[in-house]
Order: C-alpha cells, then structure tokens, then sequence
C-alpha cells in the first residue's frame, strides 16, 4: 500500500470517527431522536440482542416506558375532553332554564322577582342585578340597580383602559362593585357582566352576574353562554325599557 493510499484511508477513517462522534453527540443530547422514531426503535429492538447485550434490554425499557407515558397523558386528554364536554351541556341547560324563567314574566315587577329569587339559583351564582342608566344618581333596589350615564361602559372596562368590551369576567373588587352589590359587594369574589342595547335610542342597561367563589368568573372561561342569556334578556325587556 503506498503512502498515498494510506494516507487517504486514514483521513476516511478519522472522518468517519468524527461522523459516528457527531451522531452519538447528538443521540445523547436528545434521546427523543430515537424514542419517538418508530421505525428507528423497530430497527435496534431487531438487532441481534447477544451482541448489544443489556443496551438493547435498556432501549426497549425505554421505548416501552415512552408508550406508557403517552398513553397516560391520551386518558388525561380524554377524561379532560368528557369532563369539558359534560361541564358544557350542564352550564347550557341552566342556560336554557333560565331563559324560560325570563320569558314567562308579563310585568316587570314579576321579571325582577325573578331575577332575585329564581334565576340565579338556577344559574349558580349567588347574587344577579340588572343594571340601567338615568338621569339620577345610583340607587339599588333589589336586582334592579340604577346608574349614572356612562357608568355601564365605565363598569365594563374597568382595570382594562382603552378596551371598549360588551363582555367581561373577572375577580370583582367590592370597592368597585358596592354601586352594584350594595352589602353583598363584600361576600362577592368574582363576577360577570354584559351589556345590553335595548335598540331604539334607549340608553344601555347591564346585567351583571356575582359570585362568593373566586373562581366562577375570570377572564380566562368563555362567555358564549352568557352573551347568549344577556341577549335574550335585552330582547324579553325592551318593551318595558325602550
């Protein structure tokens, strides 16, 4: 063999050294390489396992320990899906039944009877007022709250400036919810409200949803349900407001 060749043969030696160096580099900075490659795990498990030895044994643990970690998080998946689903269907029959409550009323005292005793054990919250502005100063009796003219869209965007929402869940605050709440303001922890255009050139009203439980409102749940029950109910008093 000439100088030549052996010359070349080692540098073809020491660049694949440097190959199998860079591919092991990169195996053991990231085993998900191989762990998740179906076909790459097939073709090491098929290996001859005298001559791996426990490398194979270990290869396969892992691979099996993956599966299961997968199939562990697929039932979480799945038990949070039918718990999402089931979560829905029961906050849209209270919706539906609620609904109902608001259009048997045909005067206006019967709907705030309603709205102070049968809806919101219906709704699950513990307290609901229907807001609507004046020319007076604000004034509560029972659900029916009476508020200053801009006040509705002032509620609204309270702790979001520039924000113009016809929708907002949040942690209330009784410092800001007394004008709604009046005493109960300090047992409220959390509350919905939506606005509500009774069309007409009539001048907006607010319904606004409270609850002792911190966690029934906040900013991160969908308002789908309620948008809903706050459009009904526009609809069901604008003959008594418009």
């Amino acid at each position: 063999m000439t100088a030549a060749e052996t010359g070349a043969e080692t540098a073809a030696d020491t660049a694949a050294a440097a190959e199998d160096a860079a591919i092991r580099a990169r195996i053991t900075a990231d085993p998900a390489l191989v762990l998740d490659d179906v076909a790459v795990m097939k073709a090491v498990i098929g290996a001859d396992d005298a001559r791996a030895g426990r490398q194979i044994t270990d290869l396969r643990g892992a691979m099996v320990d993956r599966l299961e970690t997968r199939l562990v998080r697929l039932e979480e998946t799945h038990r949070s899906v039918v718990a999402a689903a089931y979560e829905n269907m029961s906050g849209a029959d209270q919706v539906h039944r609620a609904v109902l409550a608001i259009l048997e009323p045909v005067r206006f005292s019967d709907l705030l009877r309603a709205l102070d005793d049968t809806i919101p054990g219906i709704l699950g919250v513990d307290a609901l007022r229907l807001c609507l502005e004046g020319d007076g100063g604000p004034d509560a009796q029972g659900p029916l709250v009476a508020l200053r003219t801009g006040e509705v869209d002032r509620y609204l965007t309270l702790g979001r400036p520039g924000v113009e929402p016809h929708v907002a869940l949040r942690v209330a605050d009784p410092a800001d919810s007394a004008a709604i709440f009046g005493e109960m303001a300090q047992d409220i922890r959390s509350e919905a409200a939506i606005k509500l255009d009774f069309g007409g050139g009539a001048r907006p009203g607010m319904l606004v949803f409270g609850a002792v439980d911190p966690a029934r409102f906040g900013p991160e749940q969908g308002s789908d349900l309620i948008e809903f029950f706050g459009g009904v109910m526009q609809r069901a008093i604008r003959r008594w407001v418009s």
